[in-house]
Order: structure tokens, then C-alpha cells, then sequence
């Protein structure tokens, strides 16, 4: 015991007058057996004490906060979901209803809902939600709202009624939950406040399943206690959930979040390195992981990618961007950031099953047939076999030699189709085309200044991507080109949403999961919602890439419903679209390492109960709460 309290909780307090209550509140005092402890992959905090989830101030959203206090009108889970549906009515009774046009849509919330102060969730909470979005630019959802909503009223205690300016039978998607969504503000809280850009949410009411508990004032854990009003929640719906208490916490860098798997004081790692991964299934009895065997991870619905920034020169170039692709050799970044443990796309689409059978194979022939100009000759970039030759090497290793497919569609399946091929000579003439010129072995701009990239990536927090990262790189550098990867903490609030980076590792494509419409990215491609220079860039075109073709094939998907085939058509388009300009450059499947150990809790999500993402900074890792059972008696 002594070592678990040692291990989990090793930030000394320096204010006095909260040394006394955080001891009493340190999580490692709880009861073992009904506490679940995760890993948040946020890390430490930098401002602990921002709950104020509308608004970017510096705190946590994975720490508990969106997966156990939040909630709004749907969630699609990226599975199969609780009882096999991944649609799930969650403050609304019903799905979206839409007119003709679909410039209106009605939504039916479920009556009997509470939040943790004993006020009851009505239809003002929704109208409010919006409005208070729409009137203050800066809060999360302000923009996304305020392009799409001519009016919002609520007709009656459970009756939103929305009116669009534009027709978008998507429109509810900003309220459907993925990994996260528009999260409902509780009306009679915020209404009191002068500012709620500035409201820090001090002791959050909390309309989920959980409330606040006690955090840690340094931003290392946050734990949150099971509501005695559970049931007047929505997730009571699918049963109470088992731990008492969920304390999120930062265990370190992979090393120390592996030894402290072993040592069963996290239940939930986040993500792992792959060395990580390999040596709890090999030291531990009690680890599950989504695959029994190789690759482990959870292919998550999200395209690891070389994400430029176009609104800087030279990224805005497309022969640019097409020249370092075409300078990346894909086998030894794979080996290098997964170890082989990923799959590959050539295609602005991750490779999930789903994409696998609506997109990837059905474009392979297009991808062969593709040409590019490199302005002194044309060539066809893409080779197909690239995903068996990655099955090759992997099968040379012992360890994994049995466990590697040899039937090509189980091939393309596990490790991907095909990607571009290795072609220093045409990125070179490339560069040229768009005005750069080779002196001393280096590369300079159009200019005449030197060649330089920095190639932001998230360093321990994610390595898999540093790794990844550096190699491109390296191998840029190998070029000619000043090209280094550099750390930053915080990628995604400090680098990509101000647009303060060059070429990033990340992603800005995320799908639904199992579900092929790809609007849940593409949407907020359009170009109405890339920010000026200078000013944040709403989620998801980090890239803050605009194209008006791009913005005809969304429009037209706007116009047709959710299930409607052309909708794939479309998606099809996009495709080739971004394969001409490369805005980004698609790597592979986003792998997570999450394990699980079994020591205290069992029915975690995996490949033969897949029921949520077993990622538990996920929103939709609420639905484990109540799949978990203790494997202890108390």
C-alpha cells in the first residue's frame, strides 16, 4: 500500500493552506477496490481549477470532466455500442427531425433529468447553450453555431426548435457526441455570471452520472465521486455504474505508466509506446488489450497525418507540399513510430474496416491509374504492394512471424493497401516548379533563404507520433532541407488551434467510426470556418486549407440526408480532391496501445465484447462505468 501511495502520488503542495485538504482528498487514500484510476493523456493540467469546458482557459477535458459530468442530445459510438446500437439518444428522446429542406430541425428531449444541484434539464438549457455560444466569439462552439443558426427557441419544457440559414441535414452532428460534442450549459448557473468567458466553472454541476470530487491544486489527478442521484441521469438508462470513485491521473512518460500497470495502480493506460505494450503482455497475467495478439492496439477513427500550415509560404504551394511527400519512405516510419503495428492509407480517410470497404478498396484502381506533374515529366506515385512488404519484415521477426497474416485481403486489412513511393528526383523537379533552387546541397526558398522546416510533435505524450515525427524529418534533412522536429507541449492549444506551426504530426480527419459518412471532419473543412491568420482555428481544419471545390462537395452533402448513397459518392470526391493537393499528408491508422489490467475491475471493452472505444478520454467511455464489475469483494 505504501508503494502505491508513493507511486501514484508524488507532488508535494506548496501552499500551506492546502496541504491539509488535499491530503484528506488524495485519491490514494480512497478505497482501492471501488476506485477505477485512469490515465488522462493530457497530463498535468496547466490551470487545474478551469472547468469551464465552452471555453479554452487552460484546464482539463480528459479528466474526467466531458466523460463523467457532461452531456448532450446524441452520442454515435465508434463501436458497436451498448445492446448493439452505436446511435444513442442521450438528453433527446428521439433522433433529429428535419424538414424538407432540411433548413429546420426539431429536437424531443427525455423529461426526468437532473443536474447534480437538483435542478431539473429543460429545453431553456439547450436555447441558452446556443445563444450564449452565438453572442461571445472565443467560446468553443461560438463560430460552428453562429455560420449555422438563424434561431433557436424552445416551444415548450422539452421541445428545441431550430432554424439554419443554410440547409444541413448535419447540423446535429455538432451535437452528437464522438469523442466529444456541444456540451449543454447549465442554464441557471451561467445566467448569474457577468462573463462567461472569463467563469472559471468552480465546482462544476454536473449533468452526468458523476460529480467533483477533489483534484489536485499542482493539475496531476482530479477525481470524481458517483452521484447519489445517479439515476436521474441518462446513462442511468443502461444500468448504475460500479465504481464508486474515477480519479484521472498523470502517471508519466511510458516508462512509469507501464510500471505502474504492473504494480496495479492504473487500471486504464491511455496509450503506450509499443515496446510498452510488449512487455506487459509479456510480464503480466492480468492485461487486456483490444487484440488478444499483435497489433494489441485499438485502431482508432482518427488519420495520423503531416498536417502544413496553408496559410504560410511555401505550405500553401501544393507542389510543395506533393515534393516532401514524395521524400517520406513510409516502411521505415512505420517500422520506426509502430513498430509495424499500424495500417497504412494513402487516402484522406483512416483506414477503419468501415472506410476499408466503402472507400480504400473500392479506389485502388483510381490510386494506380493517379498522375501527378512534376513539371518536366509525369509519374504515377502510388505503389500498391506496400502493405505486403511491411508484412514481409514483420514476418522475419520471431516473435511475430506466426502471427502475421499471409492472405493478401487479410494483408491489405491489417497493415494497408499501398502507399506513395520514394521519388527524390521528382521532388526535386517539384521544388523547382515552384521556384526553389539546390545550391551546396541545399535547398533554398524562391527568396534565396535556406530551405528550413520545424516539425512541431507532442514529444512523451504521444511518442508513437514523435517517433514518427523525427524520422520524416531526418529524412527531409537527407534532402537538403533544414528540417527538425521539435517538442511543444500542449500541441493542440498552443501550436495547432492559433496556428502557430509550420507542419505539425497530428490529425484533422476523424470519422464517425463504423459509419461511413464522413461529415463529421468535413463539415468543418468549409471554408467559412477557416479563422483568419492570427486567430484561433476552430476544430478541425488545422490545416486552415480552403478550396472551392472543396466547399461544393460539402455543400451537396448538406443537401442530402444522413444515409443517402451519394453521400460515399461524395466522399469518393473529397478524396480525390486532397490527393491532388495534399493539404495533409495521410500516414496510418492512429493504433492505441490502451491496456487494461483486471486486478480490481473486469468488463473492459475489447475485440470480442466491443461495446465503447476502450480509450478512456473518449466521452463515450461513460458507457464503462456501468459494464464494469468489481473483481474484488469489498
Amino acid at each position: 500500500m505504501q508503494q502505491w501511495k508513493r507511486l501514484a502520488f508524488g507532488v508535494a503542495l506548496a501552499a500551506l493552506g492546502l496541504t491539509a485538504a488535499a491530503k484528506a482528498d488524495d485519491y490514494t487514500s480512497l478505497p482501492r477496490k471501488e476506485t477505477l484510476i485512469v490515465e488522462n493523456p493530457e497530463g498535468t493540467i496547466k490551470n487545474p481549477g478551469w472547468f469551464n469546458i465552452w471555453v479554452n482557459g487552460g484546464g482539463g477535458v480528459s479528466t474526467g470532466l466531458q466523460q463523467l459530468t457532461m452531456d448532450t442530445l446524441w452520442y454515435i459510438d465508434p463501436e458497436q455500442g451498448l445492446g448493439g446500437a452505436t446511435w444513442d439518444n442521450s438528453l433527446a428522446a428521439d433522433k433529429p427531425q428535419y424538414n424538407a429542406d432540411f433548413t429546420e430541425m426539431t429536437v424531443k428531449l427525455r423529461k426526468g433529468l437532473f443536474w447534480s444541484d437538483g435542478v431539473e434539464f429543460t429545453a431553456d438549457d439547450v436555447v441558452y447553450t446556443v445563444k450564449t455560444q452565438m453572442d461571445h466569439p472565443g467560446m468553443v462552439w461560438s463560430a460552428a453555431f453562429s455560420v449555422q443558426v438563424a434561431s433557436v427557441e424552445a416551444t415548450d419544457s422539452s421541445t428545441v426548435v431550430f432554424k439554419l440559414k443554410k440547409p444541413n441535414s448535419r447540423f446535429h452532428a455538432i451535437f452528437t457526441v464522438r469523442w466529444n460534442g456541444a456540451w449543454i450549459m447549465p442554464k441557471h448557473v451561467f445566467e448569474k455570471v457577468e462573463d462567461p468567458l472569463r467563469y472559471d466553472f468552480a465546482n462544476p454541476v454536473s449533468l452526468g452520472a458523476y460529480k467533483l470530487k477533489s483534484y489536485d491544486p499542482q493539475g496531476k489527478w482530479y477525481t470524481w465521486e458517483k452521484r447519489d442521484d445517479w439515476q436521474r441521469t441518462s446513462l442511468a438508462r443502461f444500468g448504475e455504474p460500479a465504481p464508486k470513485y474515477v480519479t484521472y491521473t498523470d502517471p508519466g512518460p511510458p516508462d512509469k505508466r507501464t510500471i505502474a500497470q504492473l504494480e496495479h495502480n492504473l487500471d486504464i493506460i491511455h496509450d503506450n509506446t509499443p515496446e510498452g505494450m510488449f512487455t506487459l503482455k509479456e510480464k503480466s497475467k492480468s492485461i487486456e488489450t483490444w487484440f488478444p495478439g499483435f497489433p494489441f492496439a485499438h485502431p482508432d477513427p482518427t488519420l495520423p497525418a503531416v498536417i502544413f500550415n496553408t496559410q504560410n509560404p511555401p505550405f500553401d504551394n501544393a507542389d510543395v507540399r506533393w515534393a516532401l511527400a514524395l521524400l517520406i519512405d513510409i516502411k521505415a516510419v512505420d517500422m520506426a513510430s509502430y513498430r509495424g503495428a499500424a495500417t497504412l492509407s494513402a487516402l484522406g480517410v483512416p483506414p477503419t474496416a468501415a472506410t476499408m470497404k466503402d472507400y480504400q478498396a473500392p479506389m485502388q484502381d483510381w490510386l494506380k491509374d493517379f498522375e501527378i506533374d512534376t513539371g518536366k515529366s509525369k509519374i504515377k506515385p502510388y505503389d500498391p504492394t506496400v502493405g505486403q512488404q511491411i508484412a514481409d519484415i514483420l514476418r522475419k521477426q520471431p516473435k511475430f512471424k506466426d502471427q502475421i497474416p499471409t492472405d493478401p485481403q487479410a494483408i491489405s486489412g491489417a497493415f494497408g493497401y499501398g502507399w506513395w513511393k520514394p521519388d527524390p528526383k521528382a521532388a526535386g523537379e517539384l521544388l523547382e516548379k515552384a521556384g526553389f533552387k539546390k545550391s551546396g546541397g541545399k535547398w533554398l526558398t524562391p527568396d534565396g533563404q535556406p530551405f528550413k522546416i520545424r516539425m512541431t510533435v507532442e514529444g512523451d505524450t504521444r511518442s508513437v507520433f514523435t517517433r514518427a515525427g523525427t524520422l520524416i524529418a531526418q529524412q527531409w534533412a537527407a534532402f537538403g532541407i533544414d528540417a527538425k522536429a521539435v517538442p511543444a507541449a500542449k500541441l493542440w492549444q498552443t501550436a495547432l488551434q492559433p496556428g502557430d506551426f509550420q507542419v505539425a504530426i497530428a490529425w484533422s480527419v476523424e470519422t464517425w467510426g463504423g459509419d461511413p459518412d464522413l461529415s463529421f471532419f468535413l463539415d468543418s473543412w468549409h471554408s467559412q470556418f477557416v479563422a483568419k491568420k492570427g486567430d484561433n482555428q476552430p476544430p478541425r481544419n488545422w490545416q486552415r486549407w480552403s478550396n472551392p471545390d472543396l466547399d461544393k462537395i460539402i455543400e451537396s452533402i448538406r443537401g442530402i440526408s444522413a444515409d443517402d448513397p451519394k453521400g460515399v459518392e461524395l466522399g469518393k470526391d473529397y478524396l480525390k480532391l486532397v490527393a491532388r493537393e495534399m493539404p495533409t499528408i495521410p500516414l496510418m491508422s492512429y493504433n492505441v496501445f490502451t491496456s487494461m489490467d483486471t486486478t480490481y475491475w473486469t468488463g473492459y471493452p475489447t475485440i470480442s465484447d466491443p461495446y465503447t472505444d476502450p480509450v478512456p478520454n473518449w466521452a463515450n467511455s461513460r458507457l464503462m462505468m456501468v459494464k464494469l464489475k468489481p473483481a474484488q469483494p469489498k
